[in-house]
């Protein structure tokens, strides 16, 4: 991560825009491979879900009156100005995706597979993510708010303006994170795979006490009680 410090006062804020989604959407029935949708609500997502390489923009995906999906992919697929709410799925494969100015809200996933994703201008709202798996992703003005997580992955990822408001989760993957303006203070973290890649990330004086050990270890230093 560089080593850049954004002030004394504390890092820049992700600069979140809402999606704009009109009020009147058409109603479609599931989210089908390559298609190309605008101003659509698609209610509930269930089952299989093939929606590689789909475009979706200005649209709401309402996944709470549904049953849970089992396996949803959405490799490659552009999602602008778009809200989720409530997605219950065993897997997300967002592989190679690419959102912007989205916001994911409530609902539960056991695995999230976002490698080489980029997201820009993105919220998480109120979900469960057991397995939040983010391998070279670049994250740009992204905000976590009162999630829970399994684990999240981070090695290789770029992030700049991302931050965790009221979350946790077990253990923090960041081998070979870069970033700038990582806001840590609202993220309760148990582990972190490589404390040296929060060089310039930002931590409450408690979690620097609680992660004091790996920071010693990583300097060389050694506690002897």
């Amino acid at each position: 991560m560089a080593a850049r410090s954004s002030g004394a006062l504390g890092p820049r804020p992700p600069r979140i825009s809402a999606p704009d989604v009109p009020t009147d959407l058409d109603a479609v029935s599931a989210l089908r491979s390559r298609a190309d949708l605008l101003g659509v609500l698609v209610d509930g997502v269930g089952g299989e879900v093939d929606a590689a390489h789909c475009r979706l923009v200005e649209s709401r995906v309402d996944a709470a009156s549904g049953p849970a999906a089992g396996h949803v992919d959405a490799t490659g697929a552009t999602f602008v100005d778009v809200a989720v709410d409530q997605l219950r799925a065993m897997a997300l494969v967002a592989r190679d995706g690419s959102w912007r100015n989205v916001e994911l809200t409530g609902g539960r996933i056991a695995t999230l597979d976002g490698l080489r994703v980029r997201w820009d201008s993105v919220v998480v709202r109120g979900a469960h993510i057991d397995y939040l798996s983010l391998p070279s992703a670049e994250l740009t003005d992204v905000l976590f708010v009162d999630c829970s997580f399994g684990s999240i992955d981070l090695p290789e990822a770029r992030l700049a303006r991302v931050a965790f408001e009221g979350c946790r989760v077990d253990e923090v993957d960041t081998r070979g994170m870069r970033g700038d303006d990582v806001d840590l203070r609202g993220l309760e973290a148990l582990a972190f795979t490589d404390v040296r890649a929060l060089t310039g990330a930002w931590l409450q004086p408690r979690q620097a006490e609680l992660h004091a050990p790996a920071f010693a270890q990583a300097l060389g230093i050694r506690i002897v009680a």
